[in-house]
């Protein structure tokens, strides 16, 4: 795992380069727009942050291991390079309503993430708590997995870049 913090802070940089018009508009009707790639990427790092911060403090399921589809994930340290669907839960992503509300949440997830480090760092349970699709994972495993979702999205935000008529930054 490199510094997750990082890959907070390549959004963050990002962020400055969207009006709220451009921040959520939608390529496509069954698209996200860039406002509800970052929601997503907000809420779903809260989620993974939460996942380290359980396991950094019991011993429960630690014999459980992840699937064999996350080992690939963490060997590569990456999600594979195509599209995933994910779960039909992510269709209502909502819209932001500002992009203060973004950077603010963006700064707080930083925070939350140099937290959970320390806390992982820490500790000396070795719990583990099940991701939906891909298993147990441990709390450094949640971490790596945050920082490797964070980067999987470059790619989306790409695309959503084209779409705007943006220039490619040098963040990617």
């Amino acid at each position: 795992m490199k510094d997750p913090i990082q890959a907070i802070d390549i959004w963050i940089i990002a962020l400055g380069e969207y009006s709220f018009d451009e921040l959520i508009a939608k390529p496509a009707p069954d698209f996200w727009s860039i406002g509800q790639l970052y929601m997503h990427l907000i809420i779903e790092t809260c989620y993974y942050l939460e996942q380290a911060m359980i396991c950094a403090s019991s011993n429960d399921d630690a014999l459980n291991e992840m699937s064999s589809a996350a080992k690939n994930f963490f060997e590569n340290n990456s999600f594979p390079k195509k599209r995933i669907q994910g779960s039909p839960e992510h269709a209502y992503i909502p819209q932001p309503t500002n992009n203060e509300l973004i950077m603010d949440s963006l700064m707080d997830l930083k925070n939350k993430f140099a937290e959970a480090q320390i806390v992982v760092a820490k500790t000396g349970y070795k719990g583990k708590t099940k991701h939906p699709g891909l298993g147990y994972f441990n709390a450094i495993e949640w971490l790596q997995f945050a920082e490797m979702h964070l980067k999987h999205h470059i790619s989306q935000k790409k695309r959503n870049d084209i779409f705007l008529g943006k220039r490619l930054g040098s963040s990617y």
